[in-house]
């Protein structure tokens, strides 16, 4: 049996920067993982060059039971804080629109960066490696494992959570915090495509590929803060953003419906004004006056030029079927100015609801997981288990998209890390 002051279940984000900072603390670590390769995750996202992280985090970037939770960890470990380590280590970088930070070149620069981290701390890595099972023991843990049987003065959970099966997400962690009797908030897609029954979306479905800044905003039960850095509070329980949206053959994409889908609960409509800002009912009405033109001319001309055509003319025709006065040949002048207001409103109050996501294939991450309320703030150290953490995406805590998630990764792990003790060091 092989001895370690902690054992870190989880070779993903949280899991390699907890481990790199212990082990550099001068604790005997070993990170495990059932997967062959390390932070695929990191790998894949940004486009293959990581938005690591965001300049403008705060506590209101990210969802939970327990809205308040994150506050202590974000506190203790900033975006300026993994920036200057991404400097320390040469890794060119970037800013994107609304604090983004990207990688100029690939995200396995992040990926080498850990890694060296942990070598820098003398972390043991086992890889690919099974765990089948922990049981608390008076000193701390067992792990066993398809190379043998660990014990460990304490365990770090960094499992993640369910999206993106295919890159080796299950649901272990969650099977962890269970046995040891931890509660589990409600786990469901975030940051995920919307869907629609076929035959509501086939209209739409043609216009696959059209993609155009909008508002989004739906009713949730899933709001703790107002909203920074894009999103915000429009009423006691609703959520918008200002973001791009692109329609697909099944639904809704873009960054405007990763963002609202957090938010979304199964039954509820999303809420959608195509040209933000700008009341599309007064204008037609307005246009009316001496005017020749046809409704087709006037209504391309309200949307502007930043409403692709096809998008333009589709409506229009959906319109006129709900509403036949509303033919694109009629004169504008002719209309009257409660068929304009309904066509105007139809476009800044699109309401419509989806049936479903694409699910954790295409989510980016996973809302719910362990119940913060047993967890320490500062720590994330069970209440319930002395010894046992919990960090990163497997919590109850979801950010938005725009690198919020890759920095609670790092904020929790950094939380759960300084916190670790040795052998030496009393309980």
């Amino acid at each position: 049996m092989t001895n370690f002051d902690v054992v870190i279940v989880g070779a993903g984000a949280a899991g390699l920067f907890c481990a790199g900072i212990a082990g550099q603390r001068g604790l005997r670590v070993l990170i495990i993982d059932h997967s062959a390769k390390v932070a695929e995750k990191i790998r894949i996202s940004g486009g293959g060059r990581c938005n690591f992280t965001n300049r403008e985090v705060t506590p209101a970037n990210f969802i939970s039971q327990n809205p308040h939770f994150c506050r202590s960890a974000l506190a203790g470990y900033s975006p300026q804080d993994f920036l200057a380590l991404v400097q320390k280590h040469r890794i060119a970088w970037h800013e994107k629109h609304k604090g983004q930070l990207f990688c100029d070149h690939r995200s396995d620069d992040i990926i080498q960066m850990l890694l060296s981290e942990c070598d820098a701390g003398q972390v043991t890595r086992w890889q690919p490696c099974a765990v089948h099972g922990t049981r608390q023991t008076a000193d701390g843990f067992e792990i066993d494992t398809e190379r043998g049987t660990v014990n460990s003065r304490q365990l770090v959970v960094a499992t993640g959570g369910l999206a993106i099966p295919k890159i080796g997400a299950t649901g272990f962690g969650y099977q962890i915090a269970e046995q040891y009797g931890h509660a589990l908030v409600p786990t469901r897609p975030a940051l995920v495509p919307l869907t629609f029954d076929a035959s509501t979306w086939a209209p739409w479905s043609a216009l696959s590929g059209i993609s155009l800044e909008v508002d989004i905003s739906t009713h949730s039960p899933y709001l703790g803060h107002a909203g920074k850095g894009g999103g915000k509070r429009k009423a006691a329980a609703e959520m918008q953003f200002r973001e791009d949206l692109l329609f697909t053959h099944r639904g809704l994409s873009g960054p405007g419906v990763l963002q609202i889908s957090s938010y979304w609960e199964p039954g509820t409509p999303i809420t959608i004004d195509l040209t933000p800002g700008r009341d599309l009912s007064e204008q037609l009405k307005q246009s009316k006056s001496g005017s020749r033109k046809q409704l087709s001319t006037t209504w391309s001309q309200a949307l502007g030029s930043d409403i692709p055509a096809r998008l333009a003319e589709t409506w229009l025709s959906m319109a006129h079927e709900a509403q036949p006065t509303l033919s694109a040949q009629a004169a504008i002048a002719e209309l009257k100015d409660k068929d304009l207001e309904w066509l105007g409103q139809s476009a800044n109050r699109w309401s419509i609801v989806p049936n479903g996501t694409e699910g954790y294939a295409k989510a980016e991450v996973t809302a719910g997981g362990v119940d913060t309320k047993e967890l320490s703030s500062q720590t994330m150290e069970s209440k319930r288990v002395p010894g046992l953490h919990f960090i990163g995406e497997v919590v109850d805590v979801t950010g938005w998209l725009g690198g919020y998630n890759f920095h609670w990764a790092w904020s929790s792990a950094a939380a759960c890390a300084r916190s670790l003790k040795s052998a030496n060091e009393p309980r």
